[in-house]
């Protein structure tokens, strides 16, 4: 790049940043206080919405009793209880079906008929099955979350390139050492793809389960205060609902680049504009593959890059 290119502005650091958040949500709220207290009606109607001050309001007389605290703690025993669940059952299904042509055979068509069905179609048949409506909307919850996970791993484990398992092969490792080292280091960041879209779609179909068969929990809540014409409380569960779903989408977002910080990452510097710079070296090969002798796909010099990609592209043909 020549000197007399401009430079791109600088973007906020940390801090910056949080008050760009912080600024957007504000602003968010500060349009929905005026629409609705104005009561705006030129197409969408918002003089039927409850202002912002209402839903806070509610939101106060809601903490204060001991409901909200009951629905709160229903709703995430029922969420942590399918999507636990459903993560361990779709990690290893997606591997059997990924790496056995029988278990493929086998197990894909019963769950590619499956796997189109909405989790809150199979609502009728999770009162059917289940001899409780708790049992029922875990099970709800556990469809809705097991075939994002099944996808996601079975593509991951499909994408890992072979020589590193013929490089655990040549080193005497075995099928086990394989799969531990290699297959699930390797398809981590597919699994906690398919985990964060998991979570996500376990919340709205627990809420909409206990709306349609449960007895208590943050979509019963929302569905009552709805039929007794309570919108400022049906704002609460919508807000209470949306939060949780952000919180818990966040952990498990959280947790997998934990898990996988032996990835490479290539980062911005926000001190020099969109100029990219590696965060982390080392090349993207599972950390015990590479304890194994896997190859590295990292040059040792600028010099020899033209080098490594040929004998890259030669090795993996």
């Amino acid at each position: 790049m020549s000197g007399n290119a401009r430079r791109a502005p600088r973007y906020p650091r940390r801090g910056g940043r949080l008050a760009l958040r912080a600024g957007s949500l504000a602003l968010a709220l500060g349009v929905w206080q005026l629409l609705t207290s104005l009561d705006i009606d030129l197409w969408l109607r918002f003089s039927q919405f409850p202002t912002v001050t209402d839903v806070a309001h509610a939101f106060a007389d809601r903490l204060s009793g001991p409901d909200y605290w009951t629905d709160l703690t229903d709703s995430l025993t029922r969420i942590l209880s399918g999507f636990l669940l459903a993560a361990v059952l779709g990690v290893a299904t997606g591997v059997l079906v990924a790496r056995s042509r029988l278990a493929e055979d086998l197990l894909g068509p019963v769950l590619e008929v499956i796997r189109p069905i909405p989790a809150i179609a199979l609502v009728p048949v999770a009162i059917l099955l289940f001899p409780s409506n708790e049992q029922g909307i875990v099970f709800i919850t556990f469809t809705a979350a097991f075939f994002p996970v099944l996808v996601s791993t079975r593509h991951a484990v499909r994408a890992l390139t072979p020589a590193w398992e013929e490089a655990v092969l040549t080193m005497g490792g075995g099928r086990s050492r394989i799969l531990a080292s290699v297959v699930l280091p390797g398809a981590l960041p597919g699994i906690f793809g398919g985990l964060s879209v998991g979570i996500g779609v376990s919340w709205i179909c627990v809420i909409s389960a206990e709306m349609i068969s449960g007895q208590y929990g943050v979509g019963y809540r929302t569905w009552q205060d709805y039929t007794v014409v309570d919108y400022p409380g049906v704002f609460v569960g919508m807000v209470t609902i949306g939060v949780l779903g952000w919180l818990t989408s966040t952990a498990v977002e959280a947790l997998g680049r934990r898990l996988t910080r032996w990835l490479p990452r290539t980062s911005y510097d926000v001190g020099a504009g969109s100029r990219p710079r590696a965060a982390r070296s080392g090349g993207s090969v599972p950390p015990a593959a590479a304890d194994e002798g896997a190859v590295h796909d990292r040059p040792e010099d600028k010099g020899s890059d033209s080098r490594t990609e040929e004998a890259r592209d030669e090795h993996l043909v």
